[in-house]
């Protein structure tokens, strides 16, 4: 398989959400290697069982040190440790904006609520005196704002009669247990995921201005203009014309550019079969490591190389100022 991504888990406890990541790692088809486990607590007990299954360990208190400063440390060991991804397992500390920012997409968390309900402390006892039916955990993104980040997975615990805040929050761990490793590992390999690819693609093209998507040869193409005169400025290839892999085709100015482009970085580009000829140029996607604002940045150029002239004079002319 694929390189394994790489991810730090923080902790501030017993770590048992962390203990379900380092035994599920252990599955040769398991798409992520923990590299580090870290705390704010030297006297976390899952840092003993990290070190004793043989994964680096790092602590660091954060008393005495502004919220900012222990947060830099913490980066910098995750940093070193060469993880791409922040795993947050029961990490009892409100982190500052700078370091949710530099992890932006890449540090996921896991709160014991069906959010938005109930975000923040007492999850279980809030559900209870509600009267709900079901309680249960939900995985997200980290942003700013507290457990606010965008869904990426949930599941459902059914309140028993008589539970309390103990009984419910043990079965709701079990279904954490579950449910964190695969959505992380859902997660981290998410852009060779050709239906991923697609909607990343999809909603670039669409914010550039009159564009509209139609299917050619069985694809997904982007035309700018009207339905009847546009003229198409991308095409998503799956196996388009029998080309191998996932990619992008756009416009470059000619046959020049098109080679230069190859022989500069043959992984990323290369000349599509039906289409290269003409001056086309395809961009692989499908390698795990796409840089979105440069399709972004392709996009732009291929559609401002076929729009209708009136277009591209009014961003001449907004440019100026």
């Amino acid at each position: 398989m694929a390189d394994k991504a790489k991810i730090a888990i923080l902790i501030s406890g017993r770590g048992s959400n962390m203990a379900a990541f380092v035994y599920a790692a252990k599955s040769s088809d398991c798409p992520y290697d923990v590299v580090l486990v870290a705390s704010n607590d030297p006297a976390a007990p899952g840092l003993q069982l990290a070190e004793a299954e043989g994964i680096a360990t790092f602590a660091h208190p954060h008393k005495g040190l502004t919220r900012e400063a222990h947060d830099q440390i913490m980066h910098d060991a995750i940093v070193r440790s060469g993880a791409e991804y922040v795993v947050l397992a029961g990490y009892m500390r409100i982190l500052s904006d700078g370091f949710v920012k530099k992890w932006s997409d890449r540090m996921l968390n896991i709160h014991p609520s069906l959010l938005p309900k109930y975000k923040g402390l007492d999850t279980y006892q809030r559900a209870i005196d509600a009267g709900d039916k079901v309680a249960g955990c939900s995985v997200h993104l980290v942003t700013p704002e507290l457990d606010d980040g965008p869904l990426l997975a949930q599941t459902e615990v059914a309140i028993l009669p008589g539970d309390d805040a103990d009984t419910l929050a043990s079965r709701t761990l079990i279904a954490e247990h579950q449910l964190y490793p695969a959505t992380v590992a859902r997660y981290v390999t998410r852009e060779a995921d050709p239906e991923w690819i697609l909607n990343q693609v999809r909603q670039r093209a669409l914010d550039l201005a009159e564009t509209h998507e139609r299917e050619s040869f069985g694809s997904p193409g982007w035309r700018v203009g009207s339905e009847k005169t546009g003229k198409y400025f991308a095409y998503f290839t799956q196996k388009l014309h029998g080309e191998a892999g996932v990619g992008l085709l756009v416009k470059t100015s000619g046959p020049d550019e098109q080679a230069a482009l190859i022989d500069a970085d043959p992984e990323l580009y290369y000349s599509p079969k039906f289409y290269g000829p003409s001056g086309w140029i395809a961009i692989r996607l499908n390698n795990g490591r796409t840089d979105w604002q440069h399709i972004e940045q392709w996009l732009y150029k291929s559609w401002c190389l076929v729009a209708p002239k009136r277009l591209t004079k009014m961003i001449a002319i907004a440019d100026q100022f």
